[in-house]
C-alpha cells in the first residue's frame, strides 16, 4: 500500500532504509522509550537498527507485524509510524500503535494516517477487531483513537511499567468491524 495523504505518504516500511528508520526513532527516542520500548531498545545504534530491520522484514513476510511508515513527500524523510502488532489471525484481531515525529505534531497527520492504515488493513486482511492502548493521561494518543472510531473499553489500573519504572494506568480502546 502506498497512499498519498496531502504532502505525506503512507507505505509499508522499506527495511532497506534502516538508516532513515534509525533517524526517526533516534530523533524521538526520549518521547518513545516508555511506550515503544521494544522498538527503541532494538534501534540503539545504526547497526542494531539494520539487524532489527532484517527481523522486521521476516515478520512482514509472515504477516506477524505490519509497520506502516509515514513519509514527507517533499523531503522523503520518515516522519511517523503506524504499526499493526500482536496479530491474532485466529479471530482475526490486532493492536494498533502510532507516533509522529515531534516536528509534525498537532497537524492531524497521525490521525489521517491511522485512518488510512485501518481502511487498508480492514479491507485487505479482514480484521474483526482492532485494539489500541494509551496511557490514561496521553491526551494526544487518546484523541487519535477517538477520531478513528475506537471506543473506550476500559481502563486497566496499574497495567504497564515504563522504562523509568513508573507503573501507569492504560486505557484500552477497541474498534469492531
Amino acid at each position: 500500500m502506498v497512499k498519498p495523504v496531502g504532502e505525506f505518504e503512507i507505505s509499508l516500511l522499506d527495511t532497506r532504509r534502516s538508516e532513515d528508520f534509525f533517524m526517526l526513532i533516534d530523533n524521538n527516542r526520549s518521547r518513545l522509550e516508555d511506550f515503544f520500548a521494544g522498538t527503541v531498545s532494538k534501534t540503539k545504534t545504526r547497526l542494531d537498527t539494520e539487524a532489527y530491520c532484517k527481523i522486521i522484514d521476516i515478520r512482514i513476510k509472515e504477516k506477524s507485524y505490519l509497520p506502516y511508515i509515514i513519509s514527507d513527500t517533499k523531503t522523503n524523510d520518515y516522519i511517523g509510524l503506524v504499526d499493526i502488532k500482536n496479530i491474532d489471525w485466529s479471530i482475526p484481531k490486532a493492536e494498533v500503535g502510532y507516533f509522529i515525529d515531534h516536528n509534525y505534531e498537532g497537524k492531524g497527520i497521525i490521525s489521517k494516517s491511522v485512518k488510512h492504515v485501518i481502511e487498508h488493513i480492514s479491507n485487505t486482511y479482514k480484521f474483526k477487531k482492532l485494539l489500541c492502548r494509551a496511557e490514561s493521561n496521553n491526551i494526544g494518543s487518546i484523541s487519535v483513537a477517538l477520531k478513528n472510531e475506537f471506543e473506550l473499553e476500559g481502563t486497566i489500573r496499574r497495567d504497564y511499567k515504563t522504562t523509568k519504572g513508573k507503573i501507569v494506568d492504560l486505557n484500552y480502546y477497541g474498534r469492531i468491524f
